[in-house]
């Protein structure tokens, strides 16, 4: 699969309409949680999952941590949601009539902006991220998206346990440290937004399998704040 900027990506990042969104969300929660089932059902497993654990402090809102609960914890839905992520930005209408997880979307944008919002000075954080039986193609120099939510690891092990078919190690400055936040905490993971942007920086092969260094490059969104008006920035 040849990684590109993945133009379909639904890829806002909510700026400077955050309280208008917040506003919004208990009529959306209305919409989405009721016809989709199984979606309702992880939210309300990480939702109790999450009044269980000791409290990581005030870093973030009880909807965004649970958000990230339940994309950690429950693979049916993070494979669905990231699917949905990846061809949601085809247009607004789009977005607006078939993407199912307008608030999951919101939540964990909000959530990951936070936390290195809380950083005292936020730096970027060096990470791995494995991919099985996906042999990704690129080329020196170009710039890409992942164009959806995309998990690493600060440990190469872990990277590895995930597989290793392609291997991406990866300066991400827009990502964010979410270990407390996670089902699996000690996996150390970093979840990197769908608008961060790379440049290729190095590209090594091993047998059938492909290591790609990736340096964040800056951020690109074809929306922002669509749910409210719309806005396609040129």
């Amino acid at each position: 699969i040849a990684l590109d900027m993945a133009p379909n990506s639904f890829d806002d990042q909510y700026l400077r309409c955050h309280f208008k969104m917040v506003r919004a969300l208990p009529a959306l929660n209305r919409t989405e949680f009721v016809p989709y089932g199984d979606y309702a059902e992880a939210w309300n497993r990480a939702a109790a999952k999450w009044g269980s654990r000791p409290s990581p402090g005030p870093l973030l809102q009880l909807e965004q941590a649970i958000a990230l609960l339940a994309y950690t914890m429950e693979e049916g839905l993070y494979l669905e949601f990231n699917k949905a992520v990846r061809v949601a930005g085809r247009s607004r209408r789009e977005y607006l009539d078939t993407f199912h997880f307008k608030v999951m979307h919101f939540l964990l944008t909000e959530a990951l902006s936070d936390l290195r919002g809380a950083q005292p000075q936020p730096h970027c954080l060096h990470v791995y991220r494995g991919i099985d039986g996906i042999r990704f193609t690129t080329r020196l120099g170009q710039i890409i998206r992942f164009g959806q939510f995309a998990s690493a690891s600060l440990l190469k092990n872990v990277s590895e346990s995930y597989g290793t078919r392609t291997t991406f190690e990866v300066d991400t400055c827009h990502g964010a440290d979410i270990r407390y936040f996670s089902n699996y905490p000690e996996e150390e993971e970093v979840l990197i937004p769908p608008f961060e942007t790379f440049r290729v920086t190095n590209i090594t092969h091993q047998g059938d399998d492909v290591y790609i260094h990736l340096r964040s490059h800056g951020v690109h969104s074809k929306y922002n704040c669509a749910w409210l008006r719309g806005d396609v920035p040129g």
